[in-house]
């Protein structure tokens, strides 16, 4: 298989990339990017997707995020398929399942990464359909069209083991990992795991490790927001605080971190945009660090 220089080199830095979009999941990140650097080459099994995974672990550490930004920096922006699988718990909805796989092969013009969230609320015969996805790469549509899913990545996730992970504050990584995969091994079909290309387990995110994505997510607010309208926008350390006050928890991961960074950020460039500014200046909390102000270089 040819590949080029630009290619090749986006493969050899893919693990540091990817570890700089998912903090806090090195081991997880690491294991990803060997499967995904072997399917970029071609030297994954002929007839099969390019690889699969199974993510396990507790909800807002990063197997959603993970699966978007390994899908937009290898195969381009818009091109995951993202199914919720408490949607499709009775036969009846099968049909349904496969219109929607159907549709997003065609929206991704042949090429993309079919995510089949919470897979242990599938009902069987949904599973039956997924087996057959990775066990030939082959789906029968509508008119009886053959989907041919070798250029794809298949990603499931499922939350097994969630309270084991949260509950193992000390406990080595590879402790946990191989409880995990034993809790996961009794709940699931073991089919699923004869077919996948690995079983992956994400970590919680312990309290330094969010305070680092609260940063993260500043940052990428702020950019954003500067690459939409043209701001010109800075933030001082007690921003960041003010997100960790609001949106840290032990349980939920960077979900309402995330939220948390969304909703300050937008509120004070709404005040901001409301009172006649520009949106523009330096973002600082408020002096009972509950709410974030934009202030001008001049009143910082």
């Amino acid at each position: 298989m040819r590949i080029s220089d630009e290619d090749r080199q986006k493969l050899r830095e893919l693990p540091a990339w990817l570890k700089a979009q998912i903090i806090g999941q090195d081991n997880a990140v690491e294991l990803v990017a060997e499967r995904l650097q072997h399917g970029e080459l071609g030297l994954t099994f002929p007839g099969r997707p390019k690889a699969s995974f199974l993510f396990l672990g507790p909800t807002g550490v990063g197997k959603t995020e993970l699966s978007q930004q390994f899908t937009t920096h290898l195969l381009g922006s818009s091109k995951l398929v993202r199914l919720d699988m408490s949607e499709y718990q009775t036969p009846d909805r099968v049909p349904l399942l496969i219109d929607r796989i159907a549709a997003g092969f065609e929206s991704c013009k042949g090429i993309g990464t079919l995510l089949f969230d919470e897979i242990e609320k599938a009902h069987r015969q949904v599973l039956d359909i997924l087996l057959q996805l990775l066990d030939a790469a082959r789906l029968t549509a509508g008119a009886n069209r053959i989907l041919d899913f070798t250029p794809w990545y298949v990603v499931l996730t499922s939350n097994i083991g969630a309270q084991r992970i949260m509950a193992m504050r000390k406990s080595k990584y590879e402790t946990m990992e191989r409880l995990v995969r034993q809790d996961a091994q009794r709940e699931l079909r073991p089919e699923i795991f004869a077919r996948v290309t690995a079983t992956v387990v994400f970590d919680k995110l312990d309290y330094d490790t969010q305070c680092r994505i609260a940063d993260a997510m500043v940052q990428k607010e702020l950019a954003g927001q500067t690459a939409r309208h043209a701001f010109e926008l800075s933030s001082s350390r007690d921003v960041v605080d003010a997100v960790i006050k609001r949106g840290y928890h032990d349980r939920l991961g960077a979900r309402p971190m995330r939220d948390a960074t969304e909703l300050l950020v937008r509120n004070a460039l709404a005040a901001d945009l409301l009172a006649g500014g520009d949106g523009s200046g330096r973002l600082l909390a408020t002096v009972t660090g509950s709410k974030l102000k934009l202030c001008s270089p001049s009143s910082d």
